[in-house]
């Protein structure tokens, strides 16, 4: 990463490890911030390529200048995810976000069992996202209508899961890898399993390793962007 005032306004493409808590657009404003100071600007063009819900972590592509015209082919490239789901107890939202409930027994079931039930949501199949999302109705936020307890019909997608690993088990948590396509939910997979299984599941955590050939191996966290700036003299 060049940190220069030309490299970043010609575009950049740049690997942010999105901490736990933060939103992404939390995150983007950080970088922004970063770079308004540390090269005096009253603007730069700055826009992330896909969304991470506060409670995951992991890599956000967050593109710079001229490079953000590349953000819509970002977007649709494929992404691995690594997660943990917990066997009998459902959440409104799919993950921590709401408080879980309750929903049925896991015990009985065998690691065949999961196995058999990942292999079922591997390939092209219809999902239906999470109320509790981004996703628009009727110009408003999904989350909007869930978090005023209204209720609102989420219409079918298609999208593809392409491997589903799981990958450790720990009753009643189970941990999973998963490669997917543009718009798939990881945490509406993760209730869908648990339907599958009879049992019920929630999302309690997640993280995105990967987008195309991009890996959050080589990403940086908010702060230590903004502690190479100032490693590197800039006054910040």
């Amino acid at each position: 990463m060049e940190l220069s005032r030309d490299a970043f306004l010609e575009g950049q493409v740049l690997l942010v490890d999105k901490p736990y808590g933060w939103s992404s657009f939390q995150a983007l404003n950080a970088v922004k911030w970063t770079l308004r100071r540390a090269f005096d600007l009253k603007k730069i063009k700055v826009g992330h390529a896909g969304t991470l819900d506060p409670l995951a972590t992991g890599l956000l592509l967050i593109c710079t200048g001229k490079a953000t015209k590349t953000i819509a082919d970002l977007q649709g490239m494929p992404k691995t995810y690594e997660g943990a789901l917990v066997l009998g107890h459902t959440t409104p939202s799919f993950d921590l976000e709401t408080e879980p409930e309750p929903s049925g027994s896991w015990e009985g079931l065998t690691p065949a069992d999961l196995e058999a039930a990942a292999a079922r949501f591997t390939g092209t199949i219809r999902q239906r996202p999470p109320v509790f999302s981004a996703i628009k109705k009727d110009g408003k936020r999904l989350y909007e209508y869930a978090r005023k307890g209204k209720e609102v019909e989420v219409p079918e997608r298609t999208v593809t899961i392409t491997r589903l690993e799981i990958t450790g088990i720990d009753w009643p948590e189970v941990r999973f890898t998963a490669d997917c396509s543009k718009g798939t939910y990881i945490r509406s997979l993760a209730h869908d399993l648990g339907q599958e299984l009879g049992c019920g599941a929630y999302l309690s955590a997640l993280k995105r390793t990967k987008i195309g050939s991009y890996s959050v191996d080589n990403a940086v966290t908010p702060d230590a962007f903004k502690a190479r700036f100032r490693e590197a003299g800039f006054s910040l």
